[in-house]
């Protein structure tokens, strides 16, 4: 068994937290095995030192790095590739337990082990990685089986009888998030689906072939970290009336310059924000229909400096949004329907990305520990 980003995230804590499970898991089942853990957290100083030698490469524009963002975050991972979990299968530990890796990588690290091509195999586990969302019907909540045929090939069936696999939903997924439908990016190279062959051998079962892997000169490894952004509080409202609906954004603004009036001298406007998100918003153009079919969700979201801040900031909007008059007004009971009370939902700490950047690497090993430790009685 190989688990992928531990946790979700795949720091140190989400691994030791995964850990603590399988352990449980173990000792209630009487369970003995061997399981290889591989930490791919990386130091603050790791990032510093990489961006110090122009080694740090942006994914793209809005976020360049700084040592100041670099000190701001709580944790720094890695995302490997298959390297470390080839290294960790020449154990032959029964689990392996890791922390941020591509998701690829879990699937395709024992096919290559096993003497299978890095393209079909790269190729093979981005199709196979979410289950069964490349059967008919499809299910993220199902199992998919991939047979490896030789060292080009694979052929996808789903073991469950009530699903088959098509040529179209088997290439379909091959697309799935990559933002070029040609290539695969991994951290020493890509896959080349180009000239990629989908044959249907069985009225359930897709083969797959003829994928190329391409080594970059320069490996890298993407490195993630997140910061603090603040603290938030949220108010969710429905809006039924077309006039409301059809002047909300103006109504909007004029609720933020009332805020800003109402929070000066008291807090730095760069210490909140205040955003309006909507649901069921009418296209540009369409006619506002009327009642009872007209109906508009929207969500008063503002994130602060601290929690206080965001709590006070919130009642303000959306008491004064509730409230607040306009030319041909008819709801004067108010502008708005509140779902929940108290009305003002508290979501606490908020974190953004402070780094989301590439690094070279001189091994793609670098950044792993593995540890091999034996599990129950």
């Amino acid at each position: 068994m190989i688990i992928g980003t531990a946790g979700g995230s795949g720091a140190g804590v989400h691994v030791q937290w995964t850990r603590t499970i399988i352990e449980e898991i173990a000792q209630a089942n009487h369970l003995s095995f061997t399981m290889a853990i591989i930490e791919t957290e990386v130091t603050k100083e790791y990032v510093k030192e990489k961006l110090r030698n122009g080694k740090v490469h942006e994914m793209g524009p809005g976020l360049k790095l700084t040592e100041e963002n670099i000190d701001k975050c709580t944790h720094i991972v890695s995302q490997i590739g298959v390297g470390p979990f080839i290294e960790a299968l020449k154990h032959k530990p029964d689990v392996i337990l890791c922390g941020r890796s591509c998701d690829t990588a879990i699937y395709a690290a024992p096919a290559i082990m096993n003497g299978m091509e890095e393209g079909p195999a790269i190729h093979m586990a981005k199709i196979m990685e979410c289950g069964a969302l490349c059967a008919e019907p499809m299910a993220a909540a199902d199992m998919m089986v991939a047979t490896v045929n030789d060292k080009d090939s694979f052929t996808l069936e789903p073991p469950n009888p009530s699903r088959i696999c098509t040529i179209n939903r088997v290439a379909a997924h091959t697309m799935y998030e990559q933002g070029n439908p040609y290539f695969i990016y991994e951290p020493d190279g890509h896959a080349d689906l180009r000239e990629a062959h989908y044959e249907a051998v069985s009225d359930r079962a897709v083969k797959v072939s003829n994928c190329k892997f391409v080594k970059v000169k320069q490996p890298t490894l993407k490195i993630e970290g997140a910061m603090l952004a603040g603290y938030r509080t949220i108010s969710i409202a429905g809006i039924n009336d077309p006039v409301t609906i059809s002047k909300i954004d103006d109504l909007f603004e004029i609720v933020k310059k009332f805020v800003a009036g109402q929070m000066e001298g008291k807090a730095n406007p760069q210490e909140y924000t205040i955003m309006l998100k909507k649901f069921g918003t009418p296209l540009p153009g369409s006619v506002v229909p009327e009642l009872p079919d007209c109906n508009m969700g929207i969500v008063i979201d503002v994130v602060a400096k601290t929690q206080e801040l965001a709590n006070t900031v919130c009642a303000l909007c959306r008491s004064r949004l509730l409230h607040t008059d306009y030319p041909g007004r008819k709801s004067s009971a108010g502008n708005l329907a509140f779902p929940y009370s108290p009305s003002d939902i508290e979501c606490g700490a908020v974190y953004v990305f402070g780094i989301y950047h590439l690094v070279d690497v001189d091994d793609l090993l670098e950044t792993s520990k593995i540890d091999y430790v034996k599990v129950g009685a």
